[in-house]
């Protein structure tokens, strides 16, 4: 397996794209279901997994996010931590990718940014999320989902508590640069990410045209700060229409093809993750990986 920190600001890198879609059309709709599945019936998420796999990804994303004690207890696992991460990643060593990223959710739990019990509960949530990987083999931790700085940072510091694997961080933004919560902003997460170690920002985003922008303010911000992460973006699909006439802002990804432009805008801008999510299946993490296959970071000027 290769390092994936040796790649950092080279070559660019496509991350697969959730399976959770696959696994609803199998019938498993929850997260408990999911959770459970991969303890008992493992088959089924390789199965999800393996045209994902033929799409091409250079990264595979373990395909439970729940880890956290939080986490765990809400999907019926309580207790079961080490036997959930230790089956999630036996699911990705069957397809032998080039780098695996252990996905951990925000924890859930009520965070007071004032309160120091709070905030030191909620990051020891995260801290004991990552020790259930201490032993294991993977690339890097890839903290998703977030829509506070605040959640962001604790995530950060309980990994770094434990942890000095490599680390991809990942908010939630809006079209005007304000996280999905309402509550803080992009630059505000990335000061968050350049302080506590993230390796890489990334942010998800409903439209292309917003990237150079976003793209834009985190250079400023590391910039000012005097840190150097990469970028990864994340495109949400919200609805595959082959009927569909074209891209709309409502649904700018309405079929795999659209994900070539995107992926183009997205390098120019400086971004050197990719991936497709919400209702993305493998045929567009295939255009992704197809559109930038031996391209390198594009230098932004």
């Amino acid at each position: 397996m290769a390092d994936l920190a040796l790649r950092f600001g080279k070559d660019m890198l496509v991350v697969s794209s959730p399976i959770q879609e696959a696994l609803r059309r199998a019938g498993i709709e929850s997260v408990c279901d999911q959770a459970l599945a991969l303890l008992v019936e493992p088959e089924t998420i390789e199965e999800a997994y393996r045209m994902e796999t033929v799409a091409g990804p250079q990264c595979m994303v373990t395909p439970v996010a729940d880890f956290t004690p939080a986490r765990l207890v809400a999907v019926g696992a309580e207790g079961k931590g080490e036997a959930l991460a230790e089956a999630a990643l036996a699911v990705m060593a069957e397809f032998k990718p080039q780098h695996t990223l252990v996905e951990i959710a925000p924890c859930g739990l009520p965070l007071d940014p004032d309160s120091k019990a709070s905030l030191v509960e909620n990051r020891d949530q995260y801290a004991r999320a990552a020790q259930l990987f201490c032993d294991c083999t993977f690339d890097a931790f890839f903290l998703n989902g977030f829509t506070t700085a605040d959640d962001l940072k604790c995530a950060l510091m309980g990994l770094r508590k434990v942890t000095d694997a490599p680390i991809i961080a990942s908010v939630d933004v809006q079209g005007d640069g304000g996280l999905a919560s309402g509550r803080g902003t992009w630059r505000e997460a990335v000061e968050v990410m350049a302080e506590y170690g993230a390796a890489v920002a990334g942010f998800t985003l409903a439209t292309p045209d917003q990237a150079r922008g976003l793209a834009d303010a985190a250079r400023e911000t590391l910039e000012a700060r005097g840190a150097d992460l990469c970028l990864m973006a994340t495109l949400q699909v919200f609805q595959r229409d082959a009927k569909q006439q074209g891209p709309t802002t409502e649904n700018p990804y309405y079929s795999p093809d659209t994900m070539m432009p995107a992926a183009l805008e997205l390098r120019a801008a400086g971004v050197q993750f990719l991936r497709a999510a919400g209702q993305a299946t493998p045929a567009y993490t295939g255009v992704l990986a197809a559109t930038v296959a031996g391209l390198d970071v594009a230098p932004v000027l």
